[in-house]
């Protein structure tokens, strides 16, 4: 059935790995009926967790959407990875999402994952809700969780729930703070009980602290906490939700998803405080004129879609959308705005995990998938002819951890790329880059664990095996010194010979960065037409320096004198003068390296300012300056030589607990170090007797 856009909620679940996301999808899911029973992330059993990887390694890996149908709601929750390399997943998520739900464990207390959530919502002025998870396990502690989210976000974290525990620590049941009712599990079914004893001023002073924020939503809502009188039950919703709207409100749940226990309480509180896609994310959209304008969520509007996730697998190719306006039918014909082209919708689907469910329509706010739109991408805007507007792309994080990536068996580097290309269009958050100066197929992710997946899946899906090796660094040779040399080539054999005679002056010239050709030539030494010939030996032994055979840069080459054979002189003869003189001169001109060097922005809270600078001077870095972004952290800039950033995501991150995150991009080259030198030569002999 469809639903109006005033019963949709569109909910992402995000927070640190582990947390309990996918196991909290699973319990609403099983609590509204729509599973008959609980899968589990270890059993690689889960609605959420259903790619052959999720499964082997469990953990999740992409967004998986679970529709849930509660109350005459239907809540279509979003479950997000939570490790650091999928962020792009979460990207994804935060765009077709309205609200979002932060799920911290009660063991682990405030993570960088939450910190992160917290700081994406920020970005984007979202409403969320706090879901403590796993409160009843050993070595768990509400309360030491709570205080910690009080002490770091203050108090717009509004408790809506109070724990009852035994003497162990453990949750056993919950107390609901503005009914005030408890409740507690019995075989996966919730049930009512007395309110314990003893919880009453507890229960009291919180639901005092919810009606404090109530009043503060409000004049009318002020006077009338003032004059002593009792907010209705009506007035409470109706001032908590606007609370949450204005984001003066985070309210915090708990739980545990193993027995289900708050997870029907949390849907309550979903339906009835979280903003609907009226009221939700507000899109800025760009019209064909190149103006912006804010984009109205409005079901009477004409049709309008965003696609923020695809999926192509083994079960057929998928465009997640989320329809922002009007209803969307299939076999309806929609421009995509990036393209300007006309596509004409296939069949609809209602997605749950990897079931797909044909549906007629989809309503304005809904969530859905069209198949088998091949020139559809993530990031694309569907909309009808009469309004063509392009909504803003979705951020993701800049890749940067680089790998060199290659088959197994020769030959079959055609099957990786288009392997990988296909995988990209599930996941734009990774690059593929062939590069033509070190021979080598650069893959460029958020981290190793990344990578490693996009490697499993070329084996399983594209059926072709993968190594992977450090990306080579383009390193460039120049020389310091003028030198003149003589190439002589004679050679008789019977018949005509070859005969070329050349004298080159090689000299550095630091305003270009192609070889210069120029002729100084008197009285006909060397004849006019062999002059393109000479010019073309030199460019082709440029290619290859003295020192360890990359290319050399900054030269110039006057070819000043020489000698010809009126019957052996040939092209080819001259050629080869060219590069003889080339070989004998080069050694002497005083050669260096040049490695390339690039800016880098590493963003870091403060406490790791100094580990992240002795790191730096560790890797020959010149750290620039710093700037300070006003919630904490400091943007250091430096310039860094390529060849010492290899391994600088993983190192950042083991430096930083995942906090520091950076950029980096070519800026121009740079004499090497000798030490540097040395190594860098030593390398490239040894890949040349490979």
């Amino acid at each position: 059935m469809s639903y109006s856009v005033q019963n949709i909620r569109n909910v992402a679940l995000i927070g640190h790995g582990g947390s309990g996301k996918t196991a909290l999808a699973e319990s609403l899911l099983y609590m509204t009926k729509a599973i008959d029973r609980m899968g589990k992330a270890t059993d690689g059993n889960t609605v959420c967790d259903y790619d052959p990887e999720e499964v082997k390694r469990q953990i999740s890996i992409s967004l998986a959407v679970a529709p849930i149908e509660f109350k005459g709601c239907k809540i279509n929750v979003l479950d997000t990875p939570g490790g650091f390399d999928f962020s792009g997943e979460v990207m994804e998520a935060l765009r077709a999402a309205d609200a979002a739900i932060i799920v911290c464990s009660a063991k682990d207390g405030i993570s960088v994952g939450l910190e992160k959530a917290w700081k994406y919502c920020e970005e984007r002025n979202m409403p969320r809700f706090i879901y403590i998870s796993k409160t009843d396990e050993d070595n768990s502690d509400y309360n030491a969780t709570f205080e910690a989210l009080r002490e770091k976000y203050g108090n717009k974290i509004a408790p809506l729930v109070v724990p009852i525990w035994d003497d162990n620590k453990k949750v056993t049941g919950i107390i609901d703070v503005l009914n005030k009712r408890a409740y507690e599990m019995q075989k996966l079914q919730r049930v009512e009980i007395e309110l314990p004893e003893g919880k009453a001023g507890v229960i009291d002073e919180f639901n005092d602290a919810l009606k404090e924020s109530v009043a503060e939503t409000s004049e009318e809502f002020m006077n009338k906490f003032f004059d002593g009188e009792d907010f209705t039950y009506a007035e409470m919703i109706q001032g908590l939700r606007q609370g949450v709207r204005e984001l003066s409100m985070f309210p915090v749940l708990c739980g545990s998803a193993v027995n289900c226990m708050g997870s029907l309480m949390l849907m309550d509180y979903i339906v009835e405080l979280l903003p609907t896609p009226m009221e939700g994310n507000y899109h800025k959209a760009t019209r064909q004129d190149g103006e912006t304008e804010e984009f109205v969520v409005s079901p009477g509007g004409v049709p309008t879609a965003f696609v923020f996730k695809t999926v192509s697998d083994q079960y057929g190719k998928y465009s997640y959308i989320k329809v922002l306006s009007g209803v969307i039918t299939s076999d309806l014909s929609l421009i995509n705005a990036r393209t300007g082209s006309a596509e004409k919708l296939g069949r609809l689907y209602v997605m749950r995990g990897k079931k797909a469910e044909e549906v007629k329509e989809l309503t304005c706010g809904d969530i859905g998938a069209i198949g088998k739109m091949d020139k559809v991408k993530t990031g694309d805007t569907l909309c009808d002819s009469r309004k063509v507007v392009s909504l803003k792309q979705i951020p993701f994080a800049e890749p940067c951890y680089s790998v060199a990536i290659a088959p197994k068996t020769r030959g079959q580097e055609d099957k990786v790329a288009q392997g990988l290309n296909r995988l990209n269009e599930e996941d734009p958050s990774f690059t593929l880059v062939n590069n033509g100066e070190t021979h080598q197929m650069v893959l460029t992710g958020s981290g190793d664990i990344q990578i490693d997946v996009l490697v499993a899946k070329l084996k399983s899906r594209f059926n072709v095996e993968t190594e992977l090796s450090e990306t080579r660094v383009p390193y460039r040779e120049k020389i310091r010194k003028t030198v003149q040399k003589q190439g002589r080539h004679k050679k008789q054999t019977g018949g005509s010979g070859q005969f070329g005679d050349v004298w080159i002056r090689f000299e550095p010239n630091l305003e270009e960065e192609q070889m210069v050709f120029a002729e100084e030539v008197f009285g006909g030494s060397v004849p006019k037409n062999f002059f393109p010939a000479v010019e073309k030996g030199l460019r082709e032994a440029c290619v290859h320096g003295p020192l360890a055979g990359y290319p050399v840069v900054n030269l110039k080459a006057v070819l000043y004198d020489g000698s010809y054979h009126p019957v052996d002189s040939s092209e080819i003869a001259f050629k080869t003068a060219a590069q003889l003189a080339y070989k004998a001169a080069m050694p002497e001109a005083n050669p260096v390296l040049l490695e390339p060097v690039g800016e880098l922005k590493v963003t870091v809270p403060d406490s790791y300012m100094g580990d992240v600078i002795g790191d730096l001077n560790k890797r020959r870095g010149r750290v620039m300056g710093m700037n300070p972004t006003g919630d904490g952290d400091q943007v250091i800039e430096a310039e860094v030589p390529m060849a010492e950033m290899t391994s600088y995501a993983i190192d950042l991150r083991a430096m930083t607990q995942s906090r520091g995150s950076y950029t980096f991009h070519f800026v121009r080259y740079e004499d090497c170090p000798p030490a540097a030198q040395e190594k860098a030569i030593a390398a490239a002999k040894a890949m040349a007797e490979e």
